[in-house]
């Protein structure tokens, strides 16, 4: 049986507002087995960065709250622990590859003195030990003259490179679980497919698992072995990746892969899922995917959907699902 390094229970993420608090995330559920990879998929403000810096317990201060939930790390809830137990796991055990390496990384820190920061705390090597280990991961990682590249600055180096260091930072521990958050947003092609490949190489080298949060459908299909779908902060979907792909249920979902390009059509223009994500001020009654959805029902405007098991760890979020309708 697989082991189980991380699950996540019932997850419900507030925000503090000037129009009152906001829940971003509600209800999600999942797990991440030893050396797999989950996908969490969806539009932009679905819920899915949110969902991973609950986990980490990076949300603003005084903004942002785990209202509900659970978050159980080898059997620990990290909700429930002490900030000084918590900070020896954040970067060690459970890492994270942020959205931005940008505005990430420390503009006005060498390369190597971040990278050694890490290491000194996180593995109690000494000045040298930790510069030297910091050389070795930028090598690692396909970054060439790492000897050079520790003396510079993050505005020095480009967004591939900036993406690169990131991945050393957060591999620097062998973490048991890797969340990289849309890791390859705003890199060209050749940088994705390399960023992809390496992450990849690192989970075989060290068994690592990692949740990957991104829009990129051809993403998924590439390096997944499951996939959550997120709207409006709720799961929707929720299937291995050859299931997803190959019968996928909800509307959305299938909206989703309508939208994406295929090599053997010739079309002049892409499919596209009208409307956009409902204001979380403005929430449906009903289905939240109800007025963007195709196969609206006259019930789908006020009944609120579970998550159906359709079996085989195949879930959906739609009434056309639920049991005796099927």
């Amino acid at each position: 049986m697989a082991e189980r390094l991380l699950e996540v229970k019932g997850l419900c993420t507030e925000f503090k507002t000037l129009n009152g608090s906001v829940r971003a995330v509600n209800g999600v559920d999942f797990y991440l087995n030893k050396g797999e990879t989950l996908g969490i998929v969806g539009e932009s403000g679905c819920g899915k960065s949110v969902t991973s810096l609950s986990i980490m317990q990076l949300l603003p201060k005084g903004i942002g709250k785990v209202v509900e939930g659970e978050i159980l790390f080898d059997g620990e809830d990290l909700l429930r622990m002490p900030e000084k137990k918590l900070l020896t796991i954040r970067g060690k055990d459970i890492s994270m590859i942020f959205q931005e390496p940008m505005t990430s990384l420390n503009p006005v820190f060498k390369i190597g003195k971040q990278l050694s920061e890490v290491l000194r705390y996180h593995m109690k090597m000494d000045k040298k030990q930790a510069w030297e280990k910091s050389i070795e991961l930028l090598k690692s990682v396909g970054i060439s003259r790492p000897e050079m590249i520790v003396n510079d600055y993050p505005h020095q180096l480009s967004g591939g490179m900036l993406q690169r260091v990131m991945i050393a930072m957060g591999l620097s521990c062998n973490p048991k679980v890797l969340i990289a958050d849309e890791p390859t947003t705003a890199l060209d092609v050749t940088i994705q497919a390399q960023i992809l490949e390496l992450m990849m190489e690192l989970k075989r080298n060290y068994d690592t698992a990692i949740l990957l949060i991104t829009h990129n459908l051809g993403v998924v299909a590439e390096v997944c072995d499951r996939v959550l779908v997120m709207y409006a902060g709720y799961v929707v979907e929720e299937a291995d990746v050859n299931t997803l792909f190959d019968h996928p249920c909800h509307p959305y979902t299938q909206g989703l892969l309508k939208c994406m390009p295929k090599v053997d059509e010739t079309r002049e223009r892409l499919d596209m899922i009208e409307g956009t994500v409902p204001s979380p001020y403005a929430m449906p009654q009903g289905c939240r995917f109800a007025p963007r959805c195709p196969k609206r029902m006259p019930q789908c405007d006020t009944e609120k959907p579970e998550l159906y098991d359709l079996g085989n760890g195949h879930k959906c979020r739609c009434l056309l699902y639920r049991e005796g309708d099927q």
